[in-house]
């Protein structure tokens, strides 16, 4: 697509849209297609199992949790399942094979999901923070509409993607900055994150990526899907916002090497730094050990997590990188 079109999004300029893309204000931009090669063909890879030596054992939700409940259950990479005030919320559901515009090429899932398509609860809302196929799964919207016919939320510009494929999904789009109530008492905001999008080689930044904030009478949730570390700008701008968190759930993984990663996706020291930046009690580490992305191994975010807490004094149990199948019960606060 050229410079003069987007076939996304059309709206007026913005402190983070010129027209045409959206951009990180006063952030760096992703690498490009030189430096795409050098990372491609310049080695340090390490090798993912063919087959994973851990068994995934797949959790079997309850249907609802109510009061004070707040539970998080890891199906695969950034697709968690919330449950908190009687709803069922998804984020970046993906349960195909691979992470691809493909069936037969692209990043292959190297773990089995940790719940079970049938085993799905009734599913209320699902949020997707962004268009790269490891986030939006067109197969995997499809059957859960077919479903449950969720509310879908996404920020601008992911609706031209989603509806061709649904066109009788109910889907809401949302700018930096905005709300929406979902229930009483329950209510959702996008926020920045440090990121990109594209679907293709000539539609890069033309879709909106973002960061949601849930205010719910059990605590407040910060969901990031995939951010780069900006110094922390986007964690301390979310505090001094919303104030602290009861959870967050962060990326982890996909951060080798840096040089190239470092304006994408945050490294475990940086998510840390993250945690104490946003004042959430608890966080939930997501996107690795699923899909092979980048060039660390297949536990090395979690040992740099475990490492990075030991650092800052921080109990381990207050971070928990979460694998398939895993269900944190997040302890109540104060």
């Amino acid at each position: 697509m050229a410079k003069q079109g987007n076939p996304y999004y059309q709206g007026p300029v913005s402190d983070h849209f010129d027209g045409v893309r959206f951009f990180n204000p006063g952030g760096e931009a992703p690498k490009g297609f030189r430096d795409l090669l050098r990372w491609q063909f310049g080695g340090g890879k390490i090798a993912w199992p063919k087959a994973h030596n851990d068994t995934v054992v797949p959790a079997k939700p309850d249907t609802m949790i109510g009061g004070a409940g707040l539970r998080v259950t890891m199906v695969g990479h950034a697709t968690l399942l919330i449950q908190v005030a009687g709803l069922n919320i998804l984020t970046d559901p993906v349960w195909s094979k691979r992470a691809s515009p493909v069936s037969f090429a692209g990043p292959k899932r190297a773990r089995e999901p940790g719940i079970r398509f049938e085993d799905l609860p009734p599913i209320d809302v699902v949020l997707v923070t962004h268009n790269h196929y490891d986030h939006l799964d067109l197969e995997t919207l499809r059957a859960l509409h077919a479903r449950f016919k969720p509310r879908i939320i996404t920020p601008l510009g992911n609706d031209a993607v989603i509806d061709p494929a649904i066109p009788d999904a109910e889907i809401t789009t949302m700018d930096w900055g905005d709300g929406i109530n979902i229930i009483d008492g329950v209510a959702l905001f996008c926020e920045p994150c440090h990121h990109w999008s594209a679907r293709g080689s000539f539609d890069r930044s033309m879709a909106l990526w973002g960061a949601f904030v849930l205010t719910t009478p059990a605590g407040n949730i910060y969901h990031i899907g995939d951010t780069g570390f900006h110094d922390g700008i986007n964690y301390r701008a979310v505090t001094e916002k919303y104030g602290a968190f009861r959870l967050a759930n962060l990326p982890i993984g996909a951060y080798e090497p840096r040089w190239f990663m470092k304006a994408q996706h945050q490294n475990p020291q940086e998510a840390v730094e993250g945690l104490i930046a946003c004042g959430a009690t608890y966080a939930v580490g997501h996107h690795w050990g699923t899909f092979r992305l980048t060039n660390e191994g297949i536990h090395d975010p979690v040992r740099a997590l475990e490492t990075a807490l030991d650092e800052q004094g921080i109990a381990r149990d207050r971070f928990r990188a979460l694998s398939p199948g895993d269900v944190f019960e997040v302890p109540a606060v104060g």
